[in-house]
């Protein structure tokens, strides 16, 4: 099984979240926060009983690897992984910063992967505010609270080493201090919900803004999905982003440089224009023109060629203006699923985030996190 289900609530569900990584890791094992003083974790079978101390000092190991087994304070531990099963108020430190739950060590390489193995609930308490601004109200947070929940719901795999990481490449996890007593309760007021499509977490892609038109998930990975599609998104436009709209201007001689970075070379170039565009107006053909004649960009690299110009999006004009190429777009990311900026103008309406989620997923329903059967989301 690739995901969590839904369904009838369950027990809790533990993330295996991939936080830090080195030739060595410091691991610390701190005392529970003082309501949770009775449920104090104990150190892995592997790892050597510190001496017996008072119940708010540390406990700590410099983490290593030798050939194919870990160390600990330089030491063999005998095996390749070692796990501290997260505990009712159980924390630990990894890498400098704290983590609610328990930890999985593994060797990968010549070096040692930390893996937080935490409740998705508290996970989420150190994703929700780095994701989305904590001022911001209480509906939006709400919505970013479930389709956080439902994102790592879809890429729990307990075939994988762990199921996600803390940047932004996966969703942004930055553990206690990333904590806020706001997105707190969005997560608290919407526990377990996430949604779902045909009885499983649905994808729920997210950017920042926009820029007026979701894209579909087809126009932009080529992965087309019912409940990911391309519409209007006024709400992006009420909210007023930073990214709602953006301009920059580029010297066509560094226009050219970037450009032959990506295989195109048309001699000294007179100018760029786009030359087709998705359904939701966004550029999927480039066509460059200079002294040698044209060429072409089109797919993936599109986005990647306007990226290296400075554009937010690629829902963007092109148009020269004396030496240089002058870019307007709107928008800021890739635009599919949720709009934050088009949460946030929903909120401002008077809407709900059920009524967010309804309008961003079409075709989705709204559903109970079920835990996986025993053994998932474990080590």
């Amino acid at each position: 099984m690739g995901a969590a289900r839904v369904g009838q609530p369950g027990p809790a569900l533990d993330v295996r979240v991939l936080v830090t990584s080195g030739p060595a890791v410091r691991v610390t094992v701190l005392p529970p926060a003082p309501a949770d003083a009775s449920a104090a974790p104990q150190p892995p079978a592997a790892l050597p009983a510190p001496t017996p101390a008072p119940a708010a000092l540390r406990q700590s190991w410099q983490v290593g690897v030798a050939g194919a087994n870990l160390t600990l304070d330089g030491r063999s531990a005998g095996s390749s992984t070692l796990y501290l099963p997260p505990a009712p108020g159980s924390r630990v430190e990894l890498g400098g910063q704290t983590y609610r739950g328990g930890v999985l060590l593994r060797v990968q390489g010549q070096g040692v992967q930390a893996i937080n193995v935490v409740d998705v609930e508290d996970y989420l308490r150190g994703v929700v505010a780095a994701e989305m601004p904590a001022s911001w109200p209480a509906a939006a947070l709400a919505a970013q609270a479930v389709i956080a929940r439902t994102y790592v719901a879809a890429r729990i795999n307990p075939a994988k080493p762990y199921d996600t990481c803390a940047t932004e490449q996966c969703q942004v996890y930055r553990g206690v201090r990333g904590e806020h007593p706001a997105t707190d309760a969005a997560i608290a007021r919407t526990a377990g919900q996430v949604l779902a499509y045909r009885g499983q977490p649905a994808q729920t892609y997210f950017s920042s803004d926009s820029g007026g038109y979701v894209a579909s998930s087809a126009e932009v990975w080529n992965t087309p999905l019912p409940y990911l599609v391309a519409q209007p998104d006024p709400y992006s436009v009420s909210a007023g982003g930073p990214g709602a709209k953006w301009s920059a201007e580029v010297p066509l001689t560094r226009v050219q440089q970037l450009a032959a970075g990506y295989g195109v070379r048309v001699g000294t170039l007179s100018g760029v224009e786009v030359t087709r565009t998705s359904a939701s107006g966004r550029a999927q053909q480039l066509t460059f023109r200079g002294a040698g004649g044209s060429a072409a960009l089109s797919g993936a690299e599109v986005g990647g060629f306007l990226r290296s110009l400075g554009a937010r999006s690629t829902r963007v004009q092109l148009t020269r203006q004396g030496a240089a190429l002058h870019l307007t777009g709107a928008g800021n990311g890739h635009g599919v699923g949720l709009s934050q900026y088009g949460a946030l103008g929903m909120a401002r309406a008077g809407y709900d985030h059920l009524r967010m989620l309804d309008f961003y997923y079409p075709g989705t329903t709204l559903d109970l996190l079920a835990a996986s059967p025993v053994g998932q989301g474990q080590p």
